[in-house]
Formats: C-alpha cells, sequence, structure tokens
C-alpha cells in the first residue's frame, strides 16, 4: 500500500477546508503561501509543501489498529498545521530567510506579521482537532485526544527552548541534546503515533507501544538530520556541505567532537568565522574523533527502538506494513 496515495488528497482536502477563506484576506493568505498552496501575491501555486509525515503516521496507526482512518481526518490535518505553525515562529526565531526553496513568511511581511498568522495557525489547528465531534468521534475520546495534543505542544516548546539556549552555551552535554530533540522533534512524531490508536480505540499497552514507537522514530530521524547537516549531498539536502558546523549549531557529531577532539572544539569556540578551509577541517576533525560514526550508531540504535516498539503495538494488515515501511525509508533518506 502507498499511504501517500491513499490519504494524501483528502488529508489535503481537510487542510484547506481548515483555512478560512474569509477577510483579512491577506492573513490567510499568508497562511496558504506557507502551506505551499499560493504564491506571494495569493495566486495558486504548486510549490514544495513538505513531505506530510505526520499526519500519514497518525492515519495508518489509526488504521493498524483497526479505526476508520477518514474518521481521524480533523486529527491528522491538525497535527499537519501545528508542525506548520512551529516552523512558522521557528524560521523567525532562527533567522532563516528561506525553507523549501522560497523565502519564509517573516522574510516577505515581516516578523510581526508572521508571528500573527503563526498563532492563528495555532487556533487553527486546534479547531481541526475538535472538528472531530464532526466524524462521530466519542466526546471522551476528543479529550483525550486534546489532552494528549496540549501535553505534546508544551514538551515542544521546552525543546525549542533548549535548542534556542544552546546558541549561548559554550558546551552543551549529550544528555541536554538528547532532552532537546526528544522535545523539538520526537514529540510531535510520538504524538502523530499514539493519538491515531487513540482514536482507533487501542488498549493502553498498544498506545504506550506507538508513543514510542514515534518518539524513537523521532530520535532517529533527527539524528538522521544532524548527519545530513554535514555530511550530505548538498544537491539533495540543499544545503552546503558542512552547514551546520558552519552555523555552530549543536549537533550530535558536533558536540561528540567537541568531547573528544580538543583541537576541534578549539576551532568551533573560537571566534574566527568558519570559512571553506575551515569547515573542510571541522569535517577532518570529526571524522577521527569518530563523530561520523558514532552518529550513525546512534541514529540506528534508535530506529531498532523504533521497530521493536512497532511490534510490540500489535498493529495487522497494509497499514501495518506501510508504518515498517515508511519507517525504514525514514533511517535512510538523503534528504
Amino acid at each position: 500500500m502507498d499511504p501517500f496515495a491513499r490519504y494524501l488528497p483528502a488529508l489535503e482536502a481537510t487542510m484547506r477546508r481548515a483555512i478560512p477563506d474569509t477577510e483579512p484576506a491577506a492573513l490567510y493568505g499568508m497562511l496558504r503561501y506557507h502551506l505551499g498552496w499560493v504564491d506571494t501575491t495569493f495566486r495558486p501555486a504548486a510549490d514544495k509543501a513538505g513531505k506530510r509525515l505526520r499526519p500519514i503516521f497518525l492515519l495508518l496507526a489509526c488504521e493498524a489498529q483497526g479505526g476508520d482512518w477518514e474518521q481521524a481526518l480533523p486529527a491528522a490535518a491538525a497535527i499537519e498545521l501545528l508542525h506548520n505553525f512551529t516552523l512558522i515562529h521557528d524560521d523567525i526565531e532562527d533567522r532563516d530567510r528561506t525553507r523549501r526553496g522560497r523565502p519564509t513568511l517573516w522574510a516577505v511581511w515581516g516578523e510581526a506579521q508572521a508571528i500573527n498568522a503563526g498563532d492563528a495557525l495555532f487556533a487553527l489547528a486546534y479547531r481541526s482537532l475538535f472538528n472531530l465531534q464532526t466524524t462521530g468521534v466519542s466526546p471522551e475520546t476528543i479529550v483525550r485526544a486534546v489532552n494528549l495534543y496540549t501535553d505534546a505542544i508544551l514538551h515542544i516548546t521546552e525543546g525549542q527552548h533548549l535548542d534556542l539556549s544552546f546558541e549561548a552555551e559554550q558546551q552543551v552535554d549529550e544528555a541536554t541534546y538528547l532532552t532537546m530533540i526528544r522535545g523539538k522533534t520526537a514529540a510531535l512524531l510520538g504524538l502523530a503515533c499514539e493519538l491515531g490508536g487513540a482514536l482507533a480505540g487501542a488498549a493502553e499497552s498498544r498506545l504506550a507501544a506507538l508513543r514510542e514507537f514515534g518518539v524513537e522514530l523521532g530520535l532517529a530521524f533527527q539524528m538522521q538530520d544532524d548527519w545530513l547537516g554535514l555530511w550530505g549531498n548538498a544537491e539533495q539536502t540543499g544545503k552546503p556541505v558542512g552547514s551546520d558546523l558552519r552555523n555552530r549549531k549543536k549537533t550530535l557529531p558536533i558536540l561528540h567532537g567537541m568531547a573528544h577532539s580538543a583541537e576541534f572544539q578549539a576551532l568551533l569556540t573560537g571566534d574566527v568565522p568558519l570559512d571553506d578551509a575551515l569547515v573542510s577541517k571541522g569535517l577532518a576533525l570529526l571524522e577521527e574523533a569518530g563523530s561520523q560514526d558514532y552518529t550513525r550508531t546512534q541514529a540506528l540504535a534508535h530506529h531498532q527502538a523504533a521497530l521493536a516498539a512497532l511490534a510490540r503495538s500489535e498493529g495487522t494488515g497494509e497499514a501495518q506494513a506501510a508504518l515498517y515501511a515508511l519507517a525504514e525509508q525514514l533511517i535512510g533518506r538523503t534528504t
């Protein structure tokens, strides 16, 4: 089964209905622009819109646990809208002027309007979640979904807080890094998988396994992303080789290198801008310290833990097989 072919048309339609077609038209036009549906003049466009991975995992988890995936569509849309809200605010906080090959919201309309647009998308994400009542989900299940959703948002903001604080820290230990990515990256994928199971009425033991599957896969995903940020193919990632090193980001291989190479630590904590020559030197020092292999090994360990948790979820059918296949694809991705 191709889950994207199966779910995406209905998911996209649900998401489009979640964005009001009312005044102020510019506000909702900005949201449609961020989601890849229109250009800066609000005319229809077909730009990159993200992979929609998180809602796909939710719908697969729901179906694998015997639920009706169409009934879960408002929650899937809510997950993706929430993810995009975080991206709008992340771009402002990180000063990123491009995303998916286009100017970011704040780069086009300014910080104040981008913050406001992000806030609107946050509210619309909650509204979409409450639309579960229109698909026949029980009030008790909706209350549980809202609680899970709110808890995950807190974890995400906690992770972002740590990530931002790293910029002012010369040293960050690996345990703190793991806490950060567990919140910022893994919490939303864990929510998607657990919420899908909850909407199917899965047993508590299965929900715990689904949450662990999503969290462990999210950790592996971020570590793979950390690896790509240093050694990925520039044509495939859209970033120059060593971009995370040039920007002095506190990613797993960089933290490992700082802990195992005094020369690399001196390079990274110095005041000299990292030009191409210094980036090349830094990458060589990381390889000498074993940081590249360490990152791959850690990503693989979390990936294997994710697959073990998925097995414990006891899902069935094509949807469960698709969860396995999608998890395998993520660890080997090149973008």
